[in-house]
């Protein structure tokens, strides 16, 4: 348990510290629920962490009915995450970079925080057990779910906020994904070796 912690405490920096400092000063989104809580921030100025939980509780109580570690790993990382996340909002502001490299770099460690946690089996968030749910009830791959989810996302948040500057929000998904998909496959790569 000690290990999750510290796990959880180290990935919801990375996180935190990708989205205040590279990914909320230039208005950009992520995908799935930080993508639907940063619109929401930016259309009604609702902090940050509180939506991210709010809107992971009608999620993980289906995880409660399916998998019960899944359900108390996913609380500890998302309660975490957000509370981190709230904590290092000073960070906005503090890091002026163009658009291109700010996403490329939010993406970075949004991913290297994200990898971790799913790596040890921790959620840091509701859209990944969705993925699991759709891809298990409709037999659809999780990460093609996932991709679709996160392209609605950016693509309301250029509808919604009316601005083009979101695009390059395609930039976070694809450096998160990236790095995701690489610290997921080394896990299994170990796995098989040891």
């Amino acid at each position: 348990m000690k290990k999750k912690l510290v796990v959880i405490g180290i990935s919801s920096f990375f996180i935190g510290i990708g989205i205040n400092t590279f990914i909320v000063p230039l208005h950009l989104i992520n995908g799935g629920i930080f993508g639907i809580s940063l619109l929401l921030k930016y259309l009604f100025g609702f902090k940050l962490g509180h939506m991210i939980i709010l809107l992971n509780t009608p999620i993980y109580l289906i995880a409660l009915m399916y998998d019960k570690s899944y359900f108390i790993n996913g609380l500890l990382g998302t309660f975490t995450t957000s509370i981190v996340i709230d904590l290092l909002l000073p960070l906005n502001g503090i890091v002026h970079l163009p658009i291109i490299p700010s996403a490329i770099l939010g993406g970075i460690l949004i991913g290297l925080g994200v990898g971790l946690l799913l790596r040890n089996n921790i959620s840091p968030g509701g859209i990944d057990l969705l993925a699991l749910l759709l891809s298990k009830w409709y037999s659809i791959n999780p990460g093609f779910v996932i991709l679709f989810i996160d392209a609605i996302i950016i693509v309301s948040g250029v509808a919604i906020l009316h601005n083009i500057r979101l695009a390059y929000s395609i930039l976070i998904i694809i450096s998160a994904g990236l790095l995701i998909s690489i610290i997921t496959s080394y896990k299994s790569i170990y796995v098989y070796l040891n």
